[in-house]
């Protein structure tokens, strides 16, 4: 099964250019079998999906996130099957708090691009690089190919899965029309759902990633100016992450399914905090 693993629609991220179904044609016009829906902080393509009364026949598409935390870059979020909860719209979690609340609902999460930009990946954030090791024994797979990122990032992803013995997802990180479908991931067998990807990823199965780079991402036009957006994301993130800091503790207060996290004592109890 073919699938590409992290997709941006323009439904659900403010970036994004191609509307959802126009993503899932062009994708099974290019070989796909299915789609990993992964808008930032956002779900809003995923329930205007699962609203749809005529759905595209065979074709799976699964819903993700790409969740911007206060301190570890980009992560993909997988939950199980029509569980889509609120937290998860609401950025600026600190990672270890993120990745309590993800394996607590019996879902799966990972980096994307994280040996990509400052600030964006994972392995290039402060904390990424102070705790190294315990963020990936707590991840469920690294994105060892994005198609927007160079050889070299991609290369020292994949070089961390395998030392660590991590699957491997691929993607096209597509904003663009010609972007859709750069990047893959190949699973053996076939899944329905987010359900069943969670179960496959858990039971070790195994996943190939790979795909042709995308050379006209806006870091690649705007060349050595493209250092001013990479700081400027990072006060744009925390300023939002600010912004929706009292909706993020009112649900984590109020939201049932959350009290075992908010009581819990977290095992790397510095992976909650920022540094």
């Amino acid at each position: 099964m073919k699938i590409d693993m992290h997709c941006h629609t323009k439904e659900g991220s403010p970036d994004g250019k191609v509307a959802l179904l126009n993503n899932i044609e062009l994708l099974k016009e290019r070989g796909f079998n299915g789609m990993l829906i992964t808008d930032h902080n956002s779900y809003k393509a995923c329930r205007y999906y699962k609203n749809l009364e005529n759905k595209p026949e065979d074709f799976t598409v699964l819903c993700g996130i790409e969740y911007d935390t206060l301190n570890a870059g980009h992560i993909i979020v997988i939950l199980p099957t029509d569980v889509l909860p609120k937290i998860m719209e609401l950025r600026g979690l600190p990672v270890g708090l993120l990745i309590e609340i993800v394996h607590h609902y019996g879902g799966i999460l990972g980096p994307a691009h994280p040996c990509g930009e400052k600030f964006l990946s994972t392995f290039n954030t402060r904390i990424g690089k102070k705790l190294k090791e315990d963020l990936i024994k707590r991840f469920d797979f690294i994105e060892t190919y994005n198609a927007c990122e160079d050889d070299y990032s991609n290369s020292d992803a994949k070089e961390l899965a395998k030392k660590y013995n991590l699957p491997e997802f691929g993607g096209s990180d597509s904003h663009k029309e010609d972007c859709i479908g750069c990047g893959y991931t190949i699973l053996e067998k076939n899944v329905a759902n987010e359900s069943e990807l969670i179960q496959y990823v858990k039971e070790g199965q195994p996943t190939k990633a790979d795909g042709t780079h995308y050379f006209f991402t806006t870091k690649q036009k705007l060349g050595k100016v493209n250092n001013v957006l990479v700081y400027s994301f990072w006060f744009y993130n925390r300023f939002l992450a600010f912004v929706r800091s009292n909706a993020r503790a009112f649900e984590l207060k109020n939201n049932k399914q959350l009290q075992p996290v908010r009581y819990r004592k977290v095992k790397y109890i510095d992976l909650s905090k920022d540094e």
